[in-house]
């Protein structure tokens, strides 16, 4: 029988890259070939020289076609098999691998927001505004919810397809909704959001809705969308001292504003200082505070162990990036302390 492998890559739109997949016949689900692609059509090459390489990184069952069908998960390289330069996997996995004995592991928050046109679902179609926000978070019946079916079917698929998904809930602002990945290592993290993303595109596509990251999908009083990102390491999760020094080390000198400009398109629209966010140019941590920069849970500092929250990621943050730029500062500095 033949299986239908749909290869997904992530492509070269700036400032925001969008996901990218085409399908592959194939003989069975033994081997999954590398294949091409033209560069010049996805913002990756120039016509002249556009041929790419998908490299399969990262496979599980297609919810959607079922069967032995597949979604497959490419790095993109050049044709001389060398990474890309918009495959921020190929800068993840060296970081990971070398921090890999700190065990560091992560659960990502996504929030998104549905769409129909340019308004999100549950505004006015003829223009106006709905009633303020207030009753709309993890709220219930019609005149709060907007998109539950396709949040149903969406969690629905992910869980087929073997993806590490942790929960779903309805969010702030009307049609606004979030799921959560992990708790996973940062490769694996970053792969599942990924599918996850394009399992969410694909499922709103059938309903002829758009599932937006961006991170302030409307203006005004109204919350804007992150990926709230959870990070803890072996010591973290057994002691609390490596907590406070993962919040200080994402604090000290350059690394706040390092970190945000890494962190999603339209960062200054989201990080405002309100709407349950600290300003984008300010760093700041502590427990309980969904107003600081990182959050330090209020169980975890009862326990005196545990994780931290980076409240800071837009929705559209690329989760390659993200693990990377949080691994490589706090267990740099976490490695430095156990050996003074």
């Amino acid at each position: 029988m033949s299986i239908k492998a749909e290869y997904i890559w992530i492509d070269g739109t700036q400032p925001t890259p969008k996901l990218r997949s085409k399908t592959k016949i194939l003989a069975d689900a033994g081997s999954l070939p590398r294949w091409g692609f033209d560069g010049s059509s996805t913002n990756q090459a120039e016509g002249h020289s556009s041929d790419l390489v998908l490299d399969p990184v990262f496979s599980c069952p297609d919810p959607i076609r079922g069967g032995a069908h597949l979604l497959v998960l490419c790095e993109v390289l050049n044709t001389d098999l060398t990474p890309h330069s918009s495959n921020t996997r190929a800068l993840l996995r060296p970081v990971a691998e070398r921090f890999a004995a700190q065990e560091p592991i992560f659960g990502i928050e996504q929030e998104y927001t549905f769409l129909k046109g340019d308004r999100p679902l549950g505004f006015p179609e003829g223009g106006g505004f709905p009633a303020p926000q207030g009753g709309y978070y993890c709220g219930v019946g019609a005149g709060e919810i907007f998109g539950r079916e396709i949040v149903e079917t969406h969690l629905d698929r992910c869980l087929a397809a073997g993806l590490g998904l942790s929960g779903i809930n309805a969010e702030v602002m009307p049609g606004q909704w979030e799921f959560q990945v992990g708790a996973l290592a940062p490769l694996v993290v970053s792969d599942h959001m990924w599918v996850a993303r394009w399992l969410l595109h694909r499922t709103a596509e059938e309903h002829g809705v758009t599932a937006s990251l961006d991170a302030k999908p409307a203006q005004g009083d109204w919350n804007g969308a992150g990926a709230h990102t959870n990070f803890s390491t072996r010591a973290m999760r057994e002691g609390y001292d490596p907590i406070i020094t993962a919040c200080e080390a994402l604090g000290e000198g350059d690394k706040p504003l390092e970190h945000v400009r890494q962190y999603g398109t339209g960062i200054e629209e989201r990080l405002t200082g309100a709407h349950e966010t600290a300003p984008w140019n300010a760093y700041s941590y502590g427990a309980s505070d969904r107003g600081a920069s990182v959050r330090i849970p209020w169980q975890v500092e009862v326990e005196k162990k545990g994780y931290i929250e980076d409240r800071r990621p837009n929705a559209n943050v690329d989760p390659y990036v993200v693990t990377r730029l949080i691994v490589d500062t706090c267990c740099t500095e976490l490695e430095r302390r156990a050996q003074v």
